[in-house]
């Protein structure tokens, strides 16, 4: 089973400029990343409540997707199988301890953010500062992945290397029931 979430659409602090990482962090909008992660929690807690476990549940997405995703599973409540971003970067890095649970569940969750090195709406270097935010955070599971000439998009080699960490994450059993928010 899958699950795609489309909540509504929010202005980006990032779209169609170059600003510097740390900019980036102070423009956001705080209360719309909580309430879109109230948002995705709501989806998450119907899948377990539908039967699925969380240890099955694999939150990720692109761009503004990807970002609410790591967010999300780095503050989420639930153990998770899984959380993967494609060009995207860490929100309120800054503020991330305010917001983890005490016993942290996803420490040593899986966790795998892919980039494009010709990104222009995200550039690459918040995917890779987001990367070493998250393993100081104490993110033990974390993995990054460069792609030379790739912009603000997906390739066949990033979708190889994600289609291989889901395999890694949630490889089939029992009766194959699986939830991904793509």
């Amino acid at each position: 089973m899958y699950a795609s979430p489309h909540p509504s659409l929010r202005p980006h602090p990032i779209n169609n400029t170059q600003l510097d990482f740390e900019e980036s962090i102070r423009n956001q909008d705080e209360q719309g990343i909580l309430r879109t992660r109230d948002y995705f929690n709501t989806l998450i807690k119907e899948q377990i409540d539908a039967g699925i476990k969380p240890s099955r549940i694999v939150l990720g997405g692109f761009s503004q997707g990807g970002a609410m995703s790591v967010f999300t599973g780095l503050t989420n409540k639930e153990k998770l199988g899984g959380v993967f971003g494609l060009s995207c970067y860490l929100l309120l890095s800054d503020r991330l301890k305010n917001y983890t649970p005490e016993d942290f569940p996803n420490k040593s969750t899986p966790f795998f953010l892919g980039h494009g090195l010709e990104d222009e709406i995200v550039p690459h270097q918040f995917g890779a500062l987001s990367v070493e935010k998250m393993k100081a955070f104490g993110l033990e599971d974390v993995s990054f992945k460069s792609y030379p000439g790739l912009g603000h998009s997906a390739d066949p080699d990033e979708i190889e290397d994600l289609e291989a960490f889901l395999n890694k994450t949630i490889p089939p059993e029992g009766d194959g029931q699986t939830t991904a928010g793509l």
